[in-house]
């Protein structure tokens, strides 16, 4: 499993953007389908956006489509998540996790993931 760790999460008036990083350990990251996972208080968690180990793949939630954006640079073992008009409901705990057996593809399940970072907290204002 990689070791992973988020960045980048902080306080942001609703239209604004961040992005989200996610450092990765060991030298199988490139190997690792990677995700971007939320939960908000009181909910489940649930998909965000996820890229296959080549980066050719990409999958978003209806709700993020078009205003986020996952990417990832795998000489420097990272992945990121750029959110462009952010909104209140966008508020949550956001986590980066890996798929080290689907690596082609771009998952969607949690479950599916078997490496998770601590999570990174954004906060929309309205």
């Amino acid at each position: 499993q990689v070791q992973l760790v988020e960045s980048g999460g902080g306080l942001v008036q609703a239209g604004g953007s961040l992005r989200l990083s996610c450092a990765a350990s060991g030298r199988t990251f490139s190997s690792y389908c990677m995700g971007w996972f939320r939960q908000a208080p009181r909910k489940e968690r649930e998909f965000v956006a996820s890229i296959s180990w080549s980066g050719l793949r990409t999958n978003y939630a209806d709700s993020v489509k078009g205003r986020f954006t996952i990417s990832r640079d795998n000489a420097e073992n990272t992945v990121y998540l750029q959110m462009n008009d952010l909104k209140p409901e966008d508020t949550a705990v956001y986590y980066c996790a890996g798929d080290r057996r689907r690596p082609l593809l771009a998952g969607t399940i949690g479950a599916d993931f078997d490496s998770w970072g601590q999570g990174t907290q954004v906060t929309v204002s309205s």
